[in-house]
């Protein structure tokens, strides 16, 4: 027996059920106001999230008093705040991706001439984690800590590809085949048969599927159960790289690969 009155236990199950509600809505406002380069307004964000006014500047003001969100007094505009770019820092420190990804990725665009990224599996995006460019004057970027589709990029179709088998199907038959550049896939049956050549052979190329004008060529870094823990690409002009360009940098690729591998702490 305890001395709790009548409709406690009710009243603290309504009080638990309502918390994952209002921190899903606060991390939403956080991720829609990540996405913009400039920021958004009070009334703008409102807009974006669906929320009501009152809601998202309730929302907006606990992000602000614990550091995810800044507001700029001169735009009104919210914006990101440093505490997301610490927890960032540290996220990027344990798994590995400034200390040992990095290093392998300036590497790779030294000896390709080209840009490197590096990406891993967010749900049904890839989150882009590290990016280095190439030392020609015209390069390929790609910021990490953005998401981006996995249909139509290399690393995106590597990732799918070599993902444990329930993700892999469940991808193949619900990721979005929205048409972002002239070359990408759009028909469903199209499109697996391509991430199974994928899986085959090894490796993944988007020849301007994402983007105009960018080639790219992925190849996954290998975890110990054998599957995908990482992806990296090597991506370029198209004026500049054919597609044959890209398969001669297998050797060199697969040779990084194999060493973020073995240096990447275990997800």
């Amino acid at each position: 027996m305890t001395d709790e009155p009548a409709g406690g236990v009710a009243e603290a199950r309504v009080t638990v059920g309502q918390r994952p509600d209002m921190v899903g809505k606060a991390l939403h406002v956080l991720r829609i106001i990540g996405t913009a380069a400039d920021g958004l307004t009070l009334s703008e964000l409102a807009r974006e999230t669906g929320y009501p006014l009152s809601t998202t500047h309730r929302l907006v003001a606990t992000l602000m008093r614990e550091g995810f969100v800044d507001l700029d007094e001169a735009t009104r505009h919210y914006q990101v705040g440093l505490m997301v770019f610490a927890l960032a820092r540290k996220v990027a420190a344990g798994r590995g991706f400034e200390d040992v990804a990095l290093p392998v990725l300036r590497r790779l665009a030294a000896e390709t001439r080209e840009s490197t990224l590096m990406s891993v599996l967010d749900d049904d995006r890839q989150l882009y984690v590290a990016h280095v460019q190439g030392p020609l004057q015209i390069n390929v970027i790609g910021e990490p800590g953005t998401l981006g589709p996995l249909h139509c990029t290399s690393m995106g179709k590597v990732l799918i590809a070599f993902a444990p088998r329930p993700v892999r199907e469940r991808l193949v038959e619900s990721v979005e085949l929205t048409r972002l550049a002239p070359n990408t896939v759009t028909d469903r049956e199209a499109f697996a048969q391509d991430i199974a050549e994928v899986r085959a052979r090894g490796f993944a190329l988007s020849d301007q599927e994402h983007e105009e004008g960018v080639r790219a060529i992925g190849v996954p870094v290998m975890g110990v159960d054998g599957t995908a823990m990482a992806a990296i690409s090597v991506a370029a002009p198209s004026f500049r790289r054919s597609i044959a360009d890209l398969v001669d940098m297998l050797p060199t690729m697969m040779h990084a690969a194999r060493e973020l591998a073995a240096k990447l702490p275990a997800r």
